[in-house]
């Protein structure tokens, strides 16, 4: 009890540190109601818990890193990054280099006895678990739990009487089944396996691609919710049981119906301390990827209706404008977007490619981040194998982001900018020929399969300023780099003056990554490097309308 006396005493403080409002995308509507997405930004697999009066959110974060983002808000429609749960993935000889769709799968997070939880399966290495007093703080190492190929999806249930359950469902693509979910018992503090798997539910022909299960308990029954049918034309089911172990009777509670919110999937119930019930749950924009929802949840004969109520039945649909949740709070916040560079840590929103190295980079104490060019080798074809890009989620439909940067060019061929990264790709770049700079977009279609990058030359460009030194000297160019981003589809522009703005490049159609949707920021990196490497200095990144 006193653990938790503490974390309450800690939690206004989160909530009031590295606020940030979008100019470009704000659900709260200002007069208490809200819209959907209440973030249009791909938190793809959200879990939500609330803790008294404040709620956490996780989502897969694949192989990106930091990884197992976590979002606190006070009223469950503004939102703001406070931390990530991982600092890199393991094994590390593995995802030192991109690992694209791989790694951290659907996780769940949960608060038990004053110590807050992530679950999440890796389809190649097993059951993981992480845990911590602090969401905001640092996180213990993870554990694996049961390792094996496969188990995706978990979540965890600490029953009145302590003991400890764990659901999953399972990947096709590793183990050659899926559409069943699985319940399993673990050791009362959560760390490893106890029992023998039994499933507890077969999606069969009538509910194929069930996965993404939730684990809960109220009022003496266990609720399991997850998707069924798939992303794009899927729905959700719940299922409820007198016994842990089933067997489960299951209805549908929310579809799209006559709405415009394709395959409302996974995500999490979530029962505030105003005594009201709510679901988050994200939608497939494509290339701006799987953004989230929050949908009222009414009970109808111990069943709960999603979004809509229907005339007749269980079956709700997703609303796309409601009354906020029941909160003291008036905060408006969104996910951190802008970064002034001016802190000794990265931002929030910032994740890389692949597990952080030194070499890529790092913040200055003069207000810049120094991004060091990478050597990507002989055997080059695109940025999808290159670990060092720096990366944050596509924050709306519709902005531009702008960013001045300083780049500076040891030998010929280093090059860096900003890119527009995804299954195909765009980069506007400037790249060192001889004693000059000359502006180039880089591209690629099907990076993921065997696509191969190619250049367009835009212009030759002077340089701002050179080294007068003997040693390594290197040539320097001030420039601001921009994409205007709508309906998916992205224009590259540049200015050296940072007022007019030229475009470069033809208008580049985006496309969402492994899992995830496209993301924008910075490429740093070098052919054929001989001496010392080039670098970035980027004094700013802002998003605009």
């Amino acid at each position: 009890m006193k653990k938790l006396i503490l974390l309450l005493l800690f939690f206004p403080y989160i909530s009031s540190f590295a606020q940030s409002h979008s100019k470009v995308w704000n659900p709260d509507l200002g007069n208490g109601t809200y819209k959907n997405p209440i973030l249009y930004a791909d938190y793809s697999d959200p879990d939500v818990i609330a803790v008294g009066k404040d709620y956490y959110l996780t989502a897969s974060s694949f192989n990106c890193i930091p990884g197992l983002p976590i979002l606190h808000s006070r009223d469950l429609v503004n939102w703001e990054i406070i931390g990530h749960a991982i600092q890199e993935l393991e094994p590390k000889e593995v995802f030192n280099q991109p690992q694209h769709g791989k790694g951290v799968w659907a996780p769940a997070i949960r608060y038990h006895n004053g110590t807050f939880y992530i679950y999440w399966g890796d389809p190649d290495y097993g059951i993981f678990m992480v845990k911590t007093n602090n969401p905001a703080g640092n996180w213990d190492k993870p554990i694996c739990v049961l390792p094996g190929k496969g188990m995706i999806d978990t979540c965890p249930l600490w029953d009145d009487d302590g003991r400890c359950y764990l659901v999953n469902g399972w990947a096709g693509s590793r183990i050659g089944f899926n559409s069943v979910l699985t319940v399993r018992e673990l050791s009362a503090d959560g760390t490893k396996v106890i029992g023998k798997p039994c499933i507890v539910f077969d999606g069969g022909a009538q509910n194929h691609t069930t996965e993404g299960p939730k684990f809960y308990k109220r009022n003496g029954w266990y609720w399991i919710l997850c998707p069924a049918g798939g992303v794009e034309q899927g729905w959700q089911l719940a299922m409820r049981s007198k016994n842990v172990y089933g067997p489960y009777e299951y209805k549908k509670v929310m579809a799209q119906g006559k709405s415009s919110v394709n395959g409302p999937h996974q995500g999490a119930l979530v029962h505030t301390s105003e005594g009201e019930d709510w679901f988050l749950h994200f939608n497939d924009k494509k290339a701006y990827g799987r953004v989230v929802f929050l949908q009222p949840v009414t009970w109808k004969d111990n069943w709960p209706i999603m979004g809509k109520m229907p005339k007749s039945g269980y079956c709700g649909e997703p609303l796309l404008t409601f009354r906020k949740p029941k909160s003291s709070s008036s905060v408006k916040m969104n996910p951190q977007e802008d970064d002034e560079f001016s802190a000794t840590e990265l931002g929030q929103q910032w994740q890389w490619q692949a597990n952080y190295q030194q070499m890529f980079g790092m913040p200055m104490n003069n207000g810049c981040l120094r991004l060091y060019t990478w050597d990507i080798g002989k055997d080059f074809k695109s940025l999808w194998d290159v670990p060092n890009l720096l990366l944050q989620k596509l924050p709306a439909p519709s902005f531009t982001a702008t960013t001045k940067i300083r780049f500076a060019a040891k030998e010929d061929h280093q090059y860096g900018g900003i890119v527009m990264m995804g299954m195909d790709y765009q980069a506007l770049v400037v790249n060192r020929e001889e004693n000059k700079f000359r502006l180039q977009i880089h591209s690629c279609k099907n990076a993921d399969g065997k696509g191969i990058e190619s250049s367009l030359d835009i212009t030759d460009l002077l340089p701002t300023t050179e080294d007068t030194i003997p040693y390594s000297p290197a040539i320097y160019l001030d420039i601001y780099l921009q994409m205007k981003v709508k309906d998916g589809k992205c224009q590259f522009a540049y200015s050296l003056n940072g007022k007019k703005f030229k475009d470069a490049g033809p208008l580049f159609t985006m496309q969402k990554g492994k899992w995830i949707g496209a993301k924008m920021g910075y490429v740093s990196e070098s052919s054929f490097r001989k001496g010392n490497r080039g670098w970035i200095d980027a004094d700013w990144f802002r998003v605009n309308p």
